[in-house]
């Protein structure tokens, strides 16, 4: 009997169904898409640097509305002081007085939004192989989510407001602190303050940093940077602290999938790869 058959019993004979009919390969390939697999280095390098060219190529191509962004963050500074929420401003001008910690600050939002997170994925490359996949698509998953916020509730941040009386504070410093300040302004949509992927990017890492890291002082950090961060992104006038809400929403959009495809949270998958799996995925095909 040829390979493309199996046989099911059918009384005391034997009938061959082809396996398009049993649906075996199928499931078979979905089985092994959805196994974790050893990374490939070159492939996660390029993978990493086409995702994010892509995603900076589309939210800089989202239109950036400017009339529809600043009334969307009157209504935000509008609804934060109706709930007595409203201290950006606050923080804003606390931290500009000091100038030493604001340079600091608008050096932080520059750099270690992509550095930190750059760091755990090559740590959970070479120490957590068996969750990288599936960490890696959370991370995918909530930038996604992010590209359609841009497009559906573009917001002005606060130091762009009307009569908002915020500091631009790399403007004002004369650091280089953002994208979305100074000569690079035209580079970047100012105008994609929600949600804020400095926050979900910074509690994707702080997250796996806690949930995966063996040294105590370590898993602290975790939780640490992502606090630090939200002061960051407030103190710098580059978003409201609701803006931090709608980056935690779209990171738990984001895991959300990953644990549908996957069958599981990431962190809750093997740390290493299976054996058989990784023989498998480094077998040349028939």
């Amino acid at each position: 009997m040829s390979d493309s058959t199996v046989t099911e019993p059918e009384g005391r004979e034997e009938v061959a169904v082809p396996r398009a009919v049993t649906g075996e390969d199928s499931r078979g390939r979905l089985h092994r898409l959805r196994s974790p697999r050893r990374p490939r280095l070159w492939f996660e390098i390029l993978l990493i640097a086409v995702s994010y060219w892509t995603y900076s190529m589309i939210r800089n191509a989202v239109p950036e509305q400017r009339a529809k962004a600043l009334r969307n963050a009157d209504w935000v500074w509008r609804a934060e002081h109706q709930a007595g929420v409203a201290v950006e401003q606050s923080v804003n001008h606390a931290a500009n007085a000091v100038t030493w910690l604001i340079v600091g600050m608008n050096y932080y939002y520059a750099t270690l939004h992509f550095v930190i997170t750059i760091a755990v994925l090559v740590w959970l490359y070479h120490w957590h192989p068996g969750r990288y996949a599936a960490t890696r698509l959370a991370l995918f998953a909530t930038t996604g989510a992010a590209l359609a916020g841009y497009y559906l509730f573009p917001l002005a941040p606060p130091r762009l407001m009307n009569g908002g009386r915020f500091v631009d504070t790399v403007a004002v410093h004369h650091t280089w602190g953002s994208m979305a300040s100074g000569d690079l302004k035209h580079m970047s949509n100012q105008y994609a303050a929600m949600p804020s992927m400095h926050i979900g990017w910074s509690l994707w890492c702080g997250l796996t940093v806690f949930a995966l890291a063996s040294v105590p002082w370590v898993r602290v950090l975790g939780l640490v940077y992502p606090a630090a961060t939200l002061l960051v992104i407030v103190a710098t006038a580059n978003h409201f602290w609701l803006d931090a809400v709608g980056g935690a929403v779209c990171l738990a959009f984001g895991f959300t999938v990953a644990r549908l495809w996957y069958g599981g949270l990431p962190y809750a998958l093997p740390r290493l790869v299976p054996a058989r799996t990784a023989a498998r995925a480094q077998a040349p095909s028939a």
